[in-house]
């Protein structure tokens, strides 16, 4: 088959070749633009919380706000968040950590839906231009008044090339979902581990200072144990 007949071919089945395409134009944009999001924040979600961590740890808590404030990175917010909360306790404040970093990790997620649902549809939309171009070929031979190869040829080709489109496009879009996926629940865990790690920080100077009290509290916008 040269691209002549290629060529053909898909235009014979341009009904369902080219909302597939479509679809495929969507799927690639939605990748490209997630894996530029995830492209180093692992890494960054690390570096930004053991400084943090170790700022805490010296009691430079001015310091730990700076280094939130400069940082891009979600985790970096999340810290922020729990650091403007008033007199609250350490299991409130966990609390206010896992709101947020549930927040962060659904905005990991953002557009992957679109991917999984494409994969889903696509083998249905070819299949839809396989009807189509098998209702074609009785037709034609409805119409020609016999039979044979020649008379459905070209609705046969139709439906073939719908099937093949929709699998295509289904593989590919399913195998762009998992690893997407793959990297949301990664990177989430990662925050989850910072988050850990940061309350840690916060219990042990607490624990240091204060002679174990569980109460922390902010004062002029600043984290400081009770």
């Amino acid at each position: 088959m040269d691209a002549q007949e290629l060529i053909q071919l898909l235009y014979d089945g341009r009904l369902t070749v080219v909302p597939l395409f479509i679809a495929s134009v969507i799927t690639l944009a939605i990748l490209f633009e997630r894996m530029w999001r995830y492209k180093g924040l692992e890494n960054q979600t690390r570096e930004v919380t053991r400084e943090t961590i170790e700022s805490l740890v010296r009691r430079d808590v001015e310091g730990a706000r700076a280094l939130c404030e400069q940082s891009k990175t979600p985790v970096a917010k999340i810290f922020l968040e729990a650091m403007r909360w008033r007199d609250i306790a350490i299991e409130d404040l966990d609390r206010v950590l896992s709101t947020a970093r549930q927040e962060a990790a659904s905005d990991l997620k953002r557009g992957l839906w679109v991917i999984g649902t494409i994969g889903s549809l696509a083998p249905y939309v070819g299949l839809f231009g396989t009807v189509i171009g098998i209702i074609r070929a009785f037709r034609s031979m409805a119409v020609e008044g016999v039979g044979g190869f020649e008379v459905v040829a070209s609705g046969i080709s139709e439906a073939l090339i719908a099937t093949a489109a929709g699998l295509f496009v289904a593989i590919v879009a399913l195998t762009f979902f998992n690893y997407l996926q793959t990297r949301a629940s990664s990177l989430s865990t990662t925050y989850a581990r910072s988050c850990e790690r940061f309350l840690q920080a916060l219990i042990f100077v607490e624990t240091a200072e204060s002679g174990g009290s569980n109460r922390a509290e902010v004062q002029g916008g600043e984290f400081v144990p009770a």
